[in-house]
């Protein structure tokens, strides 16, 4: 479990962090998300040891980091994947770091077999893609036998193959009652793997929610074909019913069921051609929900 208790990081004068907390639970996928320079990377820092709070408490199962006798054994983190001295193969990296907890080259083995990279192990990780050098840094994560499991943007570098296969990976771990924390920008991975989200803004918390709950707070809309559209807008208009004119005969239409649409419309008299529930994607809601959080945009975003 990961615990984070009213967590705040300033540098100077620019707040990181602010008064962020959030705990994590054993057995799901939890999404860390957030725009760029939402305090992410620095929260997964803190839980590391790697940078001190200004205030509050991080916890990873029961206690700070620093405080583990062995904590390649209790949390396995990928925050860089490139943290490694390129003159090493990728073997001996994975030694190495087994050698600080008495794990041996039988584990070191079974990690690189897992991420597929057997066949390379001998070669020196300076040489290694970007994708190679993911699985490396996820094959350091795993190397413990962690009960926690914290990575920092894991998809990025893999081909289509390599992230069909940490999506498996992620939900396996999650499944033998492991917790498992995962940043990502790539909504479409997170609708995929995610089970549930925490998704920060400014170092702030803006939601702890299911991913379920997530879209269906962003609302659903029906996409309605109608030769008579302009009198269906009047029908339908007031309320808090929000109308969008798509085509000439076809309107977007939030706010209202469909169920209700079909039942005015039948009244009405107003024939429908096409009366189709339209599901928000997890890209739109988290849009939605971060947009007044986003410190870096460009010009002509919306």
């Amino acid at each position: 479990m990961i615990e984070v208790a009213n967590l705040t990081k300033r540098y100077g004068t620019t707040t990181a962090v602010d008064e962020l907390s959030f705990t994590v639970h054993p057995g799901v996928v939890t999404g860390f998300l957030g725009p760029n320079g939402a305090g992410k990377s620095t929260t997964m820092r803190v839980l590391l040891g790697l940078d001190k709070p200004t205030s509050g408490t991080t916890r990873i199962n029961g206690k700070p980091y620093l405080s583990h006798r062995a904590p390649l054994r209790e949390v396995g983190a990928l925050l860089e994947a490139r943290a490694l001295h390129p003159g090493r193969s990728a073997r001996h990296h994975l030694q190495a770091l087994g050698h600080t907890h008495g794990i041996g080259a039988s584990r070191v083995d079974e990690v690189i077999e897992a991420v597929g990279l057997t066949s390379v192990a001998r070669r020196r990780a300076g040489r290694f893609s970007l994708g190679m050098g993911q699985r490396l840094g996820i094959a350091a994560a795993l190397l413990g036998d962690p009960h926690t499991v914290m990575l920092d943007e894991p998809v990025n570098g893999l081909d289509p193959d390599g992230i069909k296969w940490i999506r498996h990976l992620l939900k396996d771990l999650a499944d033998e009652g492991r917790t498992v924390f995962v940043s990502s920008h790539l909504m479409s991975e997170m609708a995929l793997t995610a089970d549930h989200l925490v998704v920060v803004g400014r170092g702030r918390l803006i939601a702890d929610t299911s991913v379920a709950e997530l879209i269906e707070s962003t609302g659903s809309g029906v996409h309605v074909r109608t030769p008579r559209a302009d009198d269906l807008v009047h029908l339908l208009s007031g309320n808090g019913t929000r109308i969008t004119t798509v085509e000439r005969d076809v309107l977007e239409v939030t706010g209202v069921s469909t169920e209700d649409i079909a039942v005015r419309a039948l009244k009405a008299g107003i024939p429908l051609y096409e009366l189709t529930p339209q599901r928000a994607s997890l890209e739109e809601a988290y849009t939605a929900l971060t947009r007044d959080a986003v410190e870096y945009q460009g010009k002509g975003a919306a």
